[in-house]
């Protein structure tokens, strides 16, 4: 039964469409938290989009679950992170132009400035997960970069359900779990899962964490961030 890490970002791009101060991401993750949360994930971009610096500090000092932050590998970042001594820091790739994420890090093209990153991190008692495509290679450089963890990125498998046809993407994420755990690394997914797509993926059997965002402030627009995360963990912690 894998925990829940719950993405507060875009409650920050409500309250950045209009540069006021509501919603607040951290009273957000404070529900998030009462509702049953085991964490809180929030993206810190460059181009600070959503998430401010103010965010993750006073979220670090507020919540009693395990924060995870997500951050690109640049020098910049890591102290940001240094500063905050987050539980867990997730490394993505990041573009400007890019809505969201569109896909893992290419850990072996980068291997040697994650190394160094993943070094510094963990050497401060940040435990480290690269967030890739469920494939061998990115799996097996993940492994030489010394990453405790790593995060599948599942927005393939999430749009392959739409079309109804998710069987292969399913077996590939399965597949991946199977060779990461055997390497002993922690296994974590996220990435365009839905209320209507996560019960599968919930129940691969090697996945330890899902981390759900934009799913679940959808819904708390509608029903309430309370309510919307206790429906999620319904479905995760089946």
């Amino acid at each position: 039964m894998p925990r829940l890490g719950v993405n507060i970002d875009h409650v920050a791009t409500i309250r950045q469409a209009r540069r006021t101060f509501e919603p607040d991401p951290v009273r957000a993750a404070i529900i998030c938290e009462l509702a049953g949360a085991d964490g809180i994930v929030a993206h810190l971009r460059e181009d600070r989009r959503h998430m401010q610096d103010r965010d993750l500090e006073l979220i670090r000092q507020v919540i009693n679950i395990k924060l995870n932050f997500e951050m690109a590998a640049t020098d910049e970042m890591v102290e940001k992170a240094l500063g905050i001594l987050p539980e867990q820091v997730t490394l993505v790739p990041e573009k400007r132009e890019e809505l969201t994420t569109e896909g893992g890090l290419d850990v072996r093209k980068q291997i040697r400035e994650l190394s160094r990153v993943v070094g510094i991190l963990q050497g401060n008692g940040i435990t480290v997960s690269l967030f890739i495509d469920p494939e061998e290679e990115q799996i097996r450089a993940s492994i030489e970069t010394g990453a405790f963890a790593v995060e599948l990125h599942t927005g393939r498998y999430a749009e392959s359900c739409l079309k109804g046809k998710f069987e292969k993407e399913l077996r590939k994420l399965i597949t991946a779990v199977e060779i990461a755990k055997k390497a002993h690394l922690s296994v974590n997914a996220g990435h365009g899962l839905t209320y209507q797509n996560v019960a599968l993926a919930a129940n691969i059997s090697g996945i330890e964490e899902l981390n759900i965002g934009h799913t679940i402030i959808a819904r708390a627009v509608l029903v309430g961030l309370e309510r919307s995360v206790k429906d999620m963990v319904a479905l995760v912690k089946i």
